[in-house]
């Protein structure tokens, strides 16, 4: 029964620690800023660039940054559980 309490209070440090993270990426001027649990902080578009362009690299930006989230959070999960990442 312990070691259940000793697992949750690692899955509650784990998303304590992943909101604390921040990861961003940047393309043209178009910036994406989410936390380690892949929600969104800012975004920030450039009113220069024609709508089509500004939706595509806003795309981009967020499934890039989303994918540092799903790394980020591996590697955090690899070190509480005690795995190699």
């Amino acid at each position: 029964m312990f070691d259940k309490l000793k697992d949750l209070k690692k899955l509650r440090d784990l998303d304590s620690a992943l909101g604390n993270e921040i990861l961003e990426t940047e393309k043209d001027g178009i910036k994406v800023v989410i936390n380690g649990k892949s929600e969104i902080v800012s975004i920030v578009l450039n009113s220069e660039l024609g709508k089509d362009r500004q939706e595509q690299l806003l795309k981009e930006c967020i499934n890039e940054v989303c994918g540092k989230a799903k790394m980020l959070m591996a590697k955090k999960a690899a070190e509480i559980s005690g795995f190699g990442f």
